[in-house]
């Protein structure tokens, strides 16, 4: 169950830092992921060629009690890659603005407490 979702656009992103192990990993090229093309990139901005972004709902338990609906609010699957040993990897984008999934983004716990251990 999922939702296409567009990531919503940031004012003037820009490129603190960029892992480029993991990068080189996944088999991204870094150079293209450096300066404005990787700001806009990382920002939502811009998506990769072939990218399908996608909202995902999922049920599970929650703050003590079982929710039928959950989602990833405001996170955005972009697609998944093949990394350089050959293991599927998911690449997802998490601060993407509000999803499609109905009270993903607004669902808050009924009480304070969560368990025991808090």
């Amino acid at each position: 169950m999922y939702a296409p979702c567009a990531p919503a656009p940031a004012p003037a992103p820009r490129l603190l830092f960029l892992n480029a192990a993991l990068a080189t990993e996944l088999g991204l090229d870094v150079a293209a992921l450096t300066g404005a093309q990787g700001a806009a990139l990382f920002a939502g901005n811009a998506l990769p060629d072939g990218a399908q972004p996608i909202a995902q709902a999922y049920a599970g338990h929650q703050f003590g009690g079982f929710s039928a609906q959950l989602g990833d609010g405001r996170a955005l699957l972009l697609g998944e890659v093949i990394d350089r040993s050959g293991q599927r990897r998911d690449i997802a984008f998490k601060g993407s603005g509000r999803t499609r999934i109905p009270g993903a983004a607004t669902a808050r716990p009924r009480s304070a407490r969560c368990c025991a251990k808090c």
